[in-house]
């Protein structure tokens, strides 16, 4: 486990840039041979938008990583954060829960704000408005919510105490979800089932992106599926019944807009009665 941190610690850029560009290339081709939905639709066209805000997303985070990599040393070396908090850990048991702190305070806490939340949900809106969610929707944020999870991850580290090992493992391992869950991909309904009780699974997550409520505000869980079971946000639903989108935001030619989705937090909030058609 040591030799895992360590690696993770001085994980070059280009071994982040294999995981985030040939996770997108495995799932893009499985999609094409193993679909969950025969999309009408022009790929890589849709894919321009989606690509765009995963490179605002990539300059945001690269602009601030300072500032996670100032926190972390600074929790290590004053050894401060939830994880000091008892002596002789073993390192792999503190591993875990690092792991699974960051998952909580930095990606479902933020995630479920954001729901909650106007102004924030008017903002985390862009990711929803996607009507044919694929493995590139799974970084498609408006550049304010690349920042406020950016936020949260760095509280989080703080918090917990979570070294830079901690801290880029739980984000490899969150790009590598990301792309799982959002992937229009078709797993055996049964080993989907399964999986959502350890980790968040393709269908378990894809619930969450049903265009009408309540299924839109359930299954906020980024890696593990605990905290959706834990707190009562989890749901199930018939993933044949699956429609896209946002009820109140449901114009796709505006939603496949770079402009349109930049625009998209100032917009006024509508009733479901005054959704254009």
């Amino acid at each position: 486990m040591e030799e895992v941190l360590n690696y993770f610690e001085k994980i070059p850029t280009l071994h982040r840039s294999i995981i985030l560009v040939g996770g997108i290339t495995f799932f893009w081709i499985l999609e094409g041979n193993l679909p969950l939905f025969n999309f009408n639709y022009k790929k890589w066209k849709h894919a321009i938008p989606n690509f765009f805000f995963t490179i605002t997303t990539i300059i945001i985070n690269f602009a601030l990583a300072f500032l996670l990599l100032n926190t972390a040393d600074w929790v290590a070396l004053n050894q401060f954060g939830l994880l000091y908090i008892f002596d002789n850990i073993p390192i792999y048991i503190s591993v875990f829960i690092g792991i699974l702190m960051l998952d909580l305070i930095g990606a479902y806490l933020p995630h479920f704000l954001e729901h909650k939340i106007k102004p924030l949900w008017m903002i985390h809106l862009v990711h929803h408005t996607d009507h044919k969610v694929d493995i590139t929707t799974g970084n498609r944020h408006h550049p304010l919510e690349s920042i406020i999870r950016f936020t949260f991850t760095l509280f989080g580290a703080f918090i917990i105490g979570a070294n830079i090992g901690i801290v880029m493992l739980y984000q490899s391992l969150s790009v590598l979800s990301t792309q799982f869950t959002h992937a229009n991909i078709s797993l055996p309904k049964k080993i989907d089932y399964y999986l959502s009780f350890i980790i968040v699974s393709p269908d378990m997550h894809k619930i969450h992106h049903h265009y009408k409520l309540p299924y839109t505000d359930s299954n906020y869980g980024n890696v593990f599926s605990i905290w959706d079971r834990l707190f009562g946000t989890y749901k199930r639903f018939d993933r044949d019944k699956l429609v896209y989108g946002v009820d109140v935001f449901y114009n796709e030619e505006k939603n496949g807009k770079i402009y349109e989705l930049l625009k998209q937090p100032f917009q006024k909030y509508r009733k479901p009665s005054e959704v254009e058609n």
